[in-house]
């Protein structure tokens, strides 16, 4: 379809045009201006990274990667290619790539983001304003991750995919980007084509329901205890957060190193301590690693962490603490920690 401009005296053609001829590139202009204007692309979206790519194989990156309203991550692909190319595939690799990140990576991210671009906001409160969020809330955070595909146009081969892929639960959106040239005046039409967007809102709520449903029988709030046993001393009825502490301070007693742990719990391995200098108590560690996180342009909430005097854990002549923020994955984490280190006896149990 063209576009026209309407005057009083006729109907004149705008002509279409190619990103290519107009000598607009995708990342150093269309990237670029999209990043700050996303909701032309990807309403109620908050860009946290671009050029993303924090996983072994760094040639791979995301476009965009941003946070909507929901709480979903949103993966965002651009295109200046007239057929959109193989990316539905290249986005779905990268949606099951950031699919276990939690909040807390999420705000360092953006925190790296932001100081990329000079900006000093503080990526933590930006993030939950965004969400309307008073307090993080790792179980509810990126429980889906969503797909935004932008060209200046899809093959059929593509929107096939995409549909089919969209009818077995994912939610990907192809919004097409057209130039046209209207003397000096480069145009954009912008149209979502798939799905139709007097469908979307039905298929969203559709999707949501069932979403909440299953949340409802297989999650919801967890309120499960466990009794756990480590090499023979059972602790009952305990949170899931303070069972994964119990064996990582065993761990740590028995003269485990924080980093080796670390490595085996790999999709938190930024997130899981703080550290600071020094064999030093509660109240020290809180002030040095506060003063440590405002070096590094970050902030240090002991809220999160197990802090008291007993908890904190003293490895080469470093004091770590350990985070209190566990999610849907703390058991997955007992049993990694569990295989990796089989001189530990550990299991555990729904508490009757």
């Amino acid at each position: 379809m063209a576009i026209y401009q309407l005057t009083k005296d006729s109907i004149r053609e705008i002509a279409e045009a190619k990103f290519t001829d107009l000598g607009v590139s995708e990342r150093g202009d269309l990237q670029r201006l999209l990043r700050e204007q996303v909701e032309v692309i990807a309403p109620d979206t908050l860009v946290i990274a671009e050029e993303f790519g924090n996983w072994q194989d760094s040639r791979r990156r995301i476009d965009l990667l941003g946070l909507d309203k929901e709480a979903n991550l949103v993966v965002i692909e651009l295109k200046r290619t007239e057929d959109g190319g193989h990316m539905e595939l290249q986005a779905i690799r990268y949606a099951a790539m950031v699919s276990a990140m939690t909040f807390e990576t999420a705000v360092e991210i953006f925190r790296n983001h932001l100081r990329k671009l000079g900006k000093d906001d503080d990526p933590e409160a930006t993030i939950l304003e965004h969400l309307g969020w008073e307090e993080p809330n790792e179980d509810e955070f990126a429980q889906d991750v969503r797909i935004v595909l932008v060209s200046a146009e899809f093959s059929k081969e593509l929107t096939t995919a995409v549909m089919w892929l969209n009818d077995r639960d994912l939610i990907i959106r192809c919004v097409r980007v057209k130039p046209y040239r209207d003397g000096d005046r480069i145009l954009l039409d912008v149209q979502q084509i798939i799905p139709l967007p007097e469908v979307e809102d039905y298929r969203v709520q559709i999707k949501e329901k069932q979403r909440q449903e299953r949340k409802a029988r297989t999650s919801g709030p967890d309120f499960t205890r466990y009794d756990i046993t480590i090499d023979g001393n059972t602790m009952e009825r305990m949170w899931k957060r303070n069972a994964i502490f119990a064996v990582v301070k065993h761990l740590c007693n028995k003269a485990v190193t924080p980093e080796a742990i670390m490595e085996v719990v790999d999709w938190r391995k930024t997130t899981m301590f703080r550290v600071v200098d020094g064999v030093v108590g509660a109240v020290e560690f809180v002030r040095l690693a506060t003063e440590k996180a405002k070096d590094e342009g970050r902030r240090f909430d002991p809220r999160r962490y197990f802090v008291d005097d007993d908890d904190l854990i003293v490895s080469e002549n470093h004091t770590y603490a350990f985070t209190n923020q566990w999610g849907h994955r703390t058991l997955q984490a007992i049993d990694a920690l569990k295989q990796a280190f089989p001189g530990t006896e550990i299991s555990y149990e729904k508490s009757s």
